[in-house]
């Protein structure tokens, strides 16, 4: 095994000591190797020099313009794979293995990632999310404790992500390319709403509990069932008789009979910009009850309801209380995007 080189303030040291003392006695003060001691000397003496010569080592299998070609691959398409490369490679005649294009693009600081999952923004979205923001920044701490938050989510009985790999660097995880687009759909081991305020957790409602051919489909009469069964409730026991309701632009939400439906109830609705799940709050507490799931594992759909529905319950106060009071930080997150997806 090969020794430690000296520093070069050591190397100095034994120069300047060797006109006053012997070498055994600079090597104990030094801490070095009598044997080390000599060789610097007589390497001073042959050459001049103290610095240690350069080791030409193993040459490198790719050339610069090797390197410049894969991470132009990867910049211009992030989703590109290691075999992809390859191949491309392969084909201008240069032959490397796929730990010599990941050493290169980790060179880089580029690294293989998890592909965050986000919706799809056209240029209508980003404006209206661009709007809604400016418009709600200033908005006080109650205007946001005061908003019964609902929405629908799909828990699967056995997770699956779906996660996709993507080469990108720290910080760019939330850039639209390199995250996968998402778009609303039902299906499911099971469909459910719920709603929730900063004070806590309210209902969860189960679609297949609620509709005649006990499925999980959910059209807007069966939309307008629940809103008559569980907001005024909710929202009394979690808020009180002053309240606002925020429900995204599902077409269930949009149809005609379900806003007469909300008008003849003389309920307040936040106008809400499509495409922004970031904003929501209730979404983060759907992760929260789906990671409890994860621990739980029911194997059957009515052990999914019966734990879902504990998880649900078992969310603490304080932590609405901390989603909905970060509807500040969300709203500067989209602004800071210029109406892009943010981190939340």
């Amino acid at each position: 095994m090969r020794s430690k080189e000296l520093s070069m303030q050591v190397k100095e040291a034994i120069l300047k000591l060797k006109t006053e003392k012997p070498i055994r006695e600079i090597a104990t003060i030094l801490q070095v190797a009598k044997s080390k001691g000599w060789y610097i000397l007589r390497k001073k003496a042959s050459t001049g020099e103290l610095s240690n010569a350069k080791r030409p080592g193993r040459p490198r299998k790719t050339t610069v313009v090797d390197d410049r070609r894969i991470i132009s691959m990867v910049k211009r398409n992030p989703f590109t794979t290691a075999n992809q490369v390859n191949n491309t490679l392969q084909g201008v005649g240069v032959s490397i293995s796929k730990s010599t294009i990941k050493r290169r693009l980790h060179e880089s600081k580029y690294r293989g990632c998890t592909a965050r999952c986000k919706p799809l923004i056209s240029l209508k979205n980003r404006k209206a999310r661009l709007d809604f923001a400016k418009e709600h920044l200033k908005k006080p701490a109650q205007f946001w404790k005061n908003i019964l938050w609902t929405d629908e989510t799909k828990i699967n009985l056995y997770q699956n992500d779906g996660n996709k790999k993507v080469w990108r660097r720290r910080g760019t995880a939330h850039y639209p390319k390199h995250t996968t687009s998402s778009v609303k759909h039902g299906g499911g081991s099971v469909m459910a709403w719920a709603c929730m305020a900063a004070s806590g957790t309210g209902t969860l409602v189960f679609i297949d509990d609620v509709t005649q051919d006990r499925s999980s489909r959910m059209n807007s009469e069966v939309f307008r069932d629940i809103l008559s069964a569980q907001i005024q409730l909710n929202a009394v026991k979690l808020i009180g008789r002053r309240f606002m309701i925020q429900m995204d632009n599902d077409p269930k939400h949009t149809a005609k009979a379900t806003q007469e439906f909300i008008k003849a109830k003389k309920w307040k609705i936040l106008e809400w910009p499509s495409q922004s799940p970031d904003l929501n709050p209730i979404e983060h507490s759907f992760h929260l009850l789906k990671t409890k799931l994860r621990t739980e594992r029911p194997t059957n759909q009515q052990q999914l309801k019966a734990t879902a529905v504990k998880a649900w319950q078992s969310i603490k106060k304080k932590e609405t209380q901390h989603l909905v009071m970060s509807m500040s930080s969300r709203l500067q997150a989209v602004i800071a995007s210029e109406g892009f997806s943010t981190k939340y």
